[in-house]
């Protein structure tokens, strides 16, 4: 209860209701624009999180987080070209209602799917995460090892046609996260005599390469395809909206998409399209004769739209209690809890209870603001589809250049950022996944430590990750998490 308390004491000021219309605002535009996502709106303003508080500055990435999600169905459902992965099983009703002349319904309906599965996803978090977090209490460096590995097994999802080229590009974040000064032995290593390198390569200057620089390069030699904007108009007034019948009707849908959502959000490696994808596929399984999917049925927006925001904050739960980023954008958010002094893993509630509490019932309101936002401010974040391109990349240039120097006040930031661009690119253009990068980046120095932690308690011993039962489990579940998730992943994401 005191906890709760103090926790409240965090939540509660202006600063972080204001921070978090922000994050939520800042999300829904980043998401409603072809090529952007949440996670790169994240990277781009991470950066001006430094100065902030912890509970703030979490709180507003967390907002982008949600907001994106939603207006990923802004343009699915309007210009028939989804803002965020999560939103393509979206588009296979919200556009033929659209072109019906219900664009608005659409959308209405859409809102209140996402912030139904939204709340339901993050009383998942506030929930499920504390009690999680106590089990793994009893961890040690082993059983951290192991978890670690677990963790960096996500690769074997985000690795499209080629494991291989997953593994390479993991290998590379391991490598480039030990640069530097080693903690333990205190040897320089991949430093090449620079000074500016002992204390290593920033994780948010690499983050800003990958994710922003990469696609604003795709996007100056024309690979963005994001569509051009629809004719369609969206009516005013409320004669176009979802009625209170309809929402009692969509009910039910809506329940069993956010279960699905908050289940599969939890699974490392998985994401809001795969959970998009399988409640659609079970809403559409389960529909009465009268109901015609992809014909613009509204149970066919309701579906996808509970489960990809259902997956949103109960991503969060593997990376709060174990500190396994389950997707992109929790690895992203691992590097702010980091750059605010607070370590991910079993002993999070443990040491930062009244921060983390904060950052949950916070997750809960910030959904409550993205439905006031998308009720009133529609007709604005209608008109981001018509934004120039050109204009967009450059201005998104700018701020991405202005975040790196501010990480250290450095030139070298931002080269470490325009180099780090540049290789992400040219590794797009040979298939080869940026997000493993993160993922070697933020995994790989803790596999390390507690490795060479494991190995100090049995004097050398290899046998003492098989004697440890849970350590044995962990390390067992991520091979045939490795070889059962590639193959779930080819399956349920279309071609």
């Amino acid at each position: 209860m005191d906890v709760l308390v103090s926790a409240l004491g965090h939540l509660l000021t202006l600063q972080n209701f204001i921070l978090m219309n922000v994050g939520v605002f800042v999300g829904i535009i980043f998401g409603a624009i072809p090529g952007m996502s949440g996670n790169l709106g994240i990277t781009v303003f991470l950066p001006f999180t430094f100065q902030m508080g912890a509970v703030p500055a979490l709180l507003m990435l967390c907002g982008i987080f949600f907001g994106s999600n939603f207006g990923g169905s802004i343009s699915a459902i309007l210009i028939n070209t989804p803002g965020t992965n999560g939103a393509c099983a979206t588009l296979l009703d919200g556009f033929p209602m659209a072109k019906k002349g219900h664009p608005l319904k659409a959308l209405d309906m859409a809102l209140i799917a996402s912030t139904f599965g939204g709340l339901i996803s993050a009383l998942s978090l506030l929930l499920f995460s504390p009690q999680i977090s106590k089990i793994a209490l009893n961890f040690g460096a082993p059983e951290y090892f192991a978890l670690a590995l677990f963790g960096l097994s996500i690769i074997a999802s985000v690795s499209g046609d080629s494991i291989l080229k997953g593994l390479v590009s993991g290998a590379i974040g391991m490598i480039v996260a030990s640069v530097g000064i080693d903690s333990i032995s205190g040897l320089t290593r991949f430093t090449f005599g620079k000074v500016k390198m002992y204390n290593g390569i920033k994780m948010i200057a690499v983050l800003l390469g990958v994710y922003a620089i990469a696609q604003l390069i795709g996007r100056v030699n024309g690979n963005d395809k994001g569509g051009q904007a629809s004719s369609l108009v969206v009516e005013k007034g409320k004669k176009d909206r979802v009625t209170l019948a309809e929402v009692k009707s969509t009910a039910p849908v809506m329940l069993k998409s956010s279960v699905i959502g908050s289940i599969i959000g939890a699974i490392p490696g998985t994401g809001s399209a795969i959970a998009a994808y399988i409640a659609y596929n079970e809403a559409k399984r389960t529909a009465k004769p009268e109901e015609h999917f992809g014909e613009g049925e509204l149970r066919g927006i309701a579906a996808p739209e509970s489960a990809n925001n259902g997956a949103t904050a109960s991503c969060l739960i593997p990376l709060l209690t174990l500190g396994i980023p389950g997707d992109a954008v929790a690895a992203t958010l691992m590097g702010a809890f980091t750059m605010h002094g607070l370590v991910v893993g079993p002993k999070l509630f443990q040491d930062s209870g009244p921060i983390i509490y904060a950052m949950m019932i916070g997750c809960v309101i910030a959904q409550l603001f993205m439905y006031t936002q998308g009720r009133y401010l529609m007709p604005v974040f209608v008109k981001i589809t018509h934004i120039p391109q050109d204009l967009l990349t450059a201005l998104l240039m700018v701020i991405c250049c202005a975040g790196a120097f501010a990480i250290a006040n450095t030139v070298f930031d931002v080269h470490v950022m325009l180099l780090f661009g540049v290789i992400a690119y040219v590794m797009s253009k040979f298939d080869f996944p940026a997000v493993p990068i993160v993922l070697g980046m933020v995994l790989g120095p803790i596999a390390e430590s507690n490795l060479r932690n494991a190995l100090t308690m049995s004097n050398g011993s290899w046998s003492i990750f098989i004697k440890r039962p849970i350590c044995l489990g962990f390390i067992i579940l991520t091979f045939v998490f490795i070889i059962l998730l590639k193959h779930s992943t080819k399956k349920i994401v279309p071609n």
